[in-house]
């Protein structure tokens, strides 16, 4: 038996090497890509939760601007409903 030549003991570890450097390529780009879509993600909640954040808002303040009308203003929640009136028209009607 002929010990392995040098040039297949270098072939073989070359080829280890292309391997290993591909896999490390595979494995970079691939969490790359994770974290960009995590990336995107994240957009899309913060997008989601500002647009909820406004309607939140605009809610409170239509129910703000209808009670100072000084007329009920009914809100259900689930299945109780409640009046709400401003205070101010309250306490305007006692001094009347």
């Amino acid at each position: 038996m002929n010990p392995p030549s040098k040039f297949a003991k270098l072939n073989k570890t070359g080829v280890v090497i292309i391997l290993l450097a591909a896999l490390l390529v595979l494995s970079v780009g691939y969490i790359a890509f994770d974290k960009y879509q995590d990336e995107k993600q994240k957009e899309k909640l913060t997008a989601f939760q500002q647009g909820a954040q406004y309607g939140y808002e605009q809610a409170v303040i239509q129910l703000a601007n209808q009670a100072s009308t000084c007329q009920q203003v009914a809100l259900k929640l689930g299945n109780q409903t409640l009046n709400i009136v401003a205070v101010d028209c309250l306490q305007a009607d006692t001094k009347k």
